[in-house]
């Protein structure tokens, strides 16, 4: 079986307290975007279980990967048989979008098909929020307002439909440890949801991602190409997550790839 998990954007995000688990409540908007992986989960016919990967290389060892997590965590309940998993990597990694919490949101949505075993939506969300603060969003794979972790989802009155993305990432890995370290976290005026919700002709000077300030103060080549987005015309531009991508919404496609010739560069109408 096969899926194309997708990554996504952070439309603002704003960090409000540490939390005693050592994670941190935020309040972001999530807005997936048609860039994709492509992951496939066979049996592996009485074989063990596999994890093999092609495309962008991925750090670490394979048995620490997020796919093969998701399988060991529905094997506990399930006993599942033995599979094959492959993935080809094409969403960038340490880049904020949440491409590797899509590779384990998608893996436990195909495995739930290919042994049957009839997990409803809430069941897997529940699944993906013991992967990563973020998998659970993989699920819903819609825009919505994130707080608390980033894994408690409401409604948000968001509409990119017809909009042209620039999204844009330098040969630069930030951690997110690394990107915590510089923050200071506190309380907003408005929520991120209130922001979003208002014109997008004013995001520019209202909606802001956290750890751009102290990200753009230790790689200023992510704040040029933010910069360079507006001067091509965005309407709105922000590094995403943690980074160090960066992305432009643009009214009509755009063609800035000499522009940026040496970095990952996409673009598409979302």
């Amino acid at each position: 079986m096969i899926a194309f998990p997708n990554c996504k954007i952070n439309l603002g995000l704003s960090v409000i307290e540490r939390r005693r688990d050592g994670y941190h409540n935020i309040e972001t908007i999530f807005n997936p975007l048609p860039l994709h992986d492509v992951l496939e989960i066979v049996p592996a016919h009485d074989e063990k279980t596999v994890f093999t990967s092609s495309g962008i290389e991925i750090p670490g060892e394979p048995d620490q990967n997020l796919c093969l997590k998701a399988y060991e965590l529905l094997n506990k309940d399930f006993n599942l048989e033995p599979v094959k998993i492959h993935l080809h990597k094409v969403v960038p990694i340490g880049a904020g979008l949440g491409g590797g919490s899509s590779d384990a949101a998608s893996s436990l949505m195909l495995l739930n098909d290919l042994f049957s075993l009839k997990l409803s939506r809430k069941k897997l969300l529940k699944y993906a929020s013991q992967l990563g603060a973020d998998c659970a969003f993989f699920i819903l794979n819609k825009p919505v307002f994130a707080n608390k972790k980033g894994d408690r989802f409401r409604s948000v009155k968001l509409d990119l439909s017809g909009k042209f993305i620039v999204l844009v990432k330098p040969d630069v890995h930030v951690g997110t440890a690394e990107a915590y370290a510089g923050i200071t976290p506190g309380t907003r005026i408005f929520s991120v949801r209130q922001l979003v919700e208002k014109s997008m002709s004013g995001w520019k000077y209202t909606l802001f991602n956290d750890f751009e300030k102290s990200i753009f103060q230790k790689y200023p080549m992510i704040e040029e190409i933010k910069t360079k987005l507006y001067d091509a015309g965005a309407i709105y531009a922000s590094m995403s997550g943690s980074g160090s991508a960066v992305y432009g919404i643009f009214e009509k496609a755009v063609d800035l790839q000499k522009a940026f010739n040496g970095f990952f560069y996409w673009s598409s109408i979302v």
